[in-house]
């Protein structure tokens, strides 16, 4: 097919789009209304400082996209009743433990002890306080409805969590498929076997087949053609089938793709490595002739399975002709620039892409060589683009948030949409985490309070629940708002705050400064130029008020995070922050954060004296609205819905 037609075949499905973004706006209303019922009803009472109610209400949450809501058994109102009698049936079946439980169960840091306290266990016994979000969203009695029609779904990436990431990606594939396999579909993640990925952390892993990969390069001006061995695995990871690729590094002892102690940065070229990958992955399903529904294939490094797809193996049977293409762009900072010699190591010439309708950079006409973008020919081949949050999608169509790319995302707009991340709410349960030294819930709060002394005492701070905790957990590089983090850490410390920083970045300079200057022996600021999980669970446990204050963030996480565990994000409202953030001065009903939306230090000083304000001088507010946002829903569920609108809406495409 050509990307003419492609273009054309883009127009087929602007309506489902259009009826996609139109539910969007309807559902955004619909968890409005739910967030007023919720304040309202959490307004009604004092949230219990003790922890000895062992009544455990569960959240069923009907509102979706499509018409597959969560419903046990068959369907209907029958089976929602079904769904909270035995939810309803866990929860008074489980005794909540009392504050003064939970305390004394605590191995509390003193001493050599805190050095590296996060590194050992919290407490002495675990000590939940409810059945935790995969019994009650997914464990006995408790079904999801499987979507009307079943499809194959095969997500081609680079990256997927929890032991295959570096950033975002990762586990936005993680968690979108195990979204989507738990209604029914057969998902798969195809990704590189990683020598750096160990064996240990695949189940049933085996040895599937061994396949020849075409490639090819130019070699004294002139293409040469040839073959490479590569290997295919198979197992599981986090409860996902994986199909892990790699080159047959014994048959190929010139070939190192892949080799390395990190996922990036080996001694191998990137940009060959990914191609051929791209390559061996459609390869893999034509010669297994195991094709599926939809190539859902992730950011520049798997971009060239689209280009390859439609001038390569679509057409020439074997079940290729099924599948259809959807590209997610996580972030637009890295688009995949190539020389078109370089592509050849998919065994093309880049020469067929290198038109202007086409994969070629517009930036690079007239230049000597011209270069193709391996991001820009996803766009124009795929035949739905997507990208993490709804505002991202909008700014980087009308706001130069995709640079030169934005010009070829206003001509293919028919067919490019935001869909909003989720966050794994198995992983991130603070009712049964076993990184905390105490549990809490929405209706169980207390437990929170013990995790600030905990990390205060642990951090060498002065132990005062009075003082508002304001934390920072990010990579420290430009786009997270280095100047306004910096600036953040003074205005907290000067005005009878604490401020915990957890990151790191080859932007952290101003931090290292202060590390070993000023507020080295602080008892009010620690900065920790590192990254460790348990450590980052109990701060985002500990912490009153967590920010974000990124120049531009295409989906973001952690405000997410932070708002399950009880916590109020401050944020500068860009991108995904934008869609998931609202400033509770702006709108009281449905606030559950800070917003500011300048790039200046004075702005993110009057949002953070504002936040400290309301912290010191209204608990109980501040308590309510915690409550509220640890009850929120932010899992994979209504992301899921608006992905399964995409991929049926590609399966009428002629």
């Amino acid at each position: 097919m050509s990307a003419a037609g492609l273009k054309n075949d883009a127009d087929n499905i602007r309506q489902r789009l259009l009826l996609l973004r139109e539910q969007n706006e309807i559902l955004k209303k619909q968890l409005d209304e739910i967030r007023g019922l919720q304040n309202a009803q959490v307004g009604t009472e004092e949230i219990r400082e003790e922890a000895d109610d062992d009544e455990e209400e569960e959240h069923v949450d009907s509102v979706s996209i499509s018409s597959a809501a969560p419903v046990a058994g068959g369907g209907g109102a029958a089976a929602v009743a079904e769904a909270e009698a035995a939810a309803a049936a866990r929860a008074a079946s489980h005794s909540s433990p009392s504050l003064s439980a939970q305390e004394s169960n605590i191995i509390w840091p003193f001493g050599a002890d805190r050095v590296d306290f996060w590194k050992r266990a919290p407490c002495k016994t675990p000590m939940p306080v409810g059945p935790g979000w995969a019994s009650s969203a997914g464990g006995a009695g408790w079904q999801i409805k499987p979507d009307p029609v079943p499809l194959q779904i095969a997500h081609i990436t680079a990256e997927m969590a929890p032991h295959a990431k570096v950033g975002g990606l990762g586990d936005v594939v993680t968690g979108l498929a195990k979204a989507t396999r738990s209604r029914g579909h057969n998902v798969q993640v195809v990704m590189p076997f990683y020598e750096c990925l160990p064996d240990s952390v695949v189940t049933d892993l085996r040895l599937d087949t061994t396949f020849d990969v075409p490639s090819g390069r130019f070699w004294d001006g002139r293409a040469e053609s040839f073959t490479r061995k590569y290997q295919a695995w198979r197992g599981s990871i986090e409860g996902v089938e994986v199909i892990l690729l790699r080159p047959d590094w014994a048959a190929s002892s010139n070939c190192n793709h892949f080799k390395g102690e990190r996922i990036y940065g080996g001694s191998y070229n990137e940009v060959e490595a990914y191609l051929t990958f791209c390559r061996a992955g459609l390869e893999y399903f034509a010669v297994t002739n195991q094709a599926p529904d939809v190539f859902h294939i992730h950011e520049w490094q798997c971009a060239a399975v689209a280009l390859l797809y439609w001038e390569v193996y679509h057409g020439r049977g074997g079940g290729m002709d099924r599948p259809r293409v959807m590209l997610t762009i996580h972030n637009m900072g890295n688009t995949g620039e190539v020389r078109q010699d370089e592509f050849m190591a998919t065994g093309v010439d880049g020469a067929v892409f290198a038109e202007i309708d086409k994969a070629l950079d517009e930036r690079t006409i007239g230049h000597n060589p011209e270069r193709l973008n391996l991001l820009k020919g996803g766009i124009v081949y795929s035949n739905v683009v997507t990208t993490v949050s709804p505002t991202y999608a909008e700014e980087t169509l009308t706001q130069g948030g995709a640079g030169w790319l934005g010009n070829v995302l206003k001509k293919y707009e028919s067919k490019y949409c935001g869909v909003l991340n989720g966050i794994d709410q198995e992983s991130w349960d603070a009712t049964v985490d076993p990184a905390l030294p105490a549990n809490f819930s929405a209706q169980n709060m207390g437990g929170k309070a013990l995790c600030k002394k905990y990390l205060q005492t642990g951090l060498g701070l002065e132990v005062n629940p009075d003082k508002p905790l304001v934390a920072c957990i990010s990579r420290l590089v430009p786009q997270k708002g280095i100047h306004l983090i910096e600036h953040a850490v003074h205005v907290t410390a000067q005005h009878g705050g604490q401020f915990v920083l957890l990151g790191a970045g080859h932007a952290d300079g101003g931090f290292r400064s202060m590390m070993n200057g000023e507020y080295r022996d602080s008892q009010d600021v620690k900065i920790m130029l590192m990254y460790n999980d348990a450590l980052s669970r109990l701060i985002f446990a500990a912490a009153d008020i967590v920010l974000v204050p990124s120049m531009f963030e295409p989906c973001g996480l952690t405000q997410m995070i932070a708002m399950k565990y009880g916590a109020l994000p401050l944020v500068r409202s860009t991108g995904g922050l934008a869609d998931t953030v609202v400033d509770v001065d702006h709108d009281q009903t449905h606030g559950n954060g800070f917003s500011f939306a300048g790039s200046h230090q004075g702005d993110i000083e009057s949002t953070l004296l504002r936040a400290m304000k309301r912290y010191k001088e209204d608990p109980s507010w501040w308590r309510t609205r915690a409550q509220a946002n640890v009850d929120t829903d932010w899992s994979w569920g209504k992301s899921a819905d608006g992905y399964y609108e995409l991929y049926t809406a590609l399966q009428n495409l002629d």
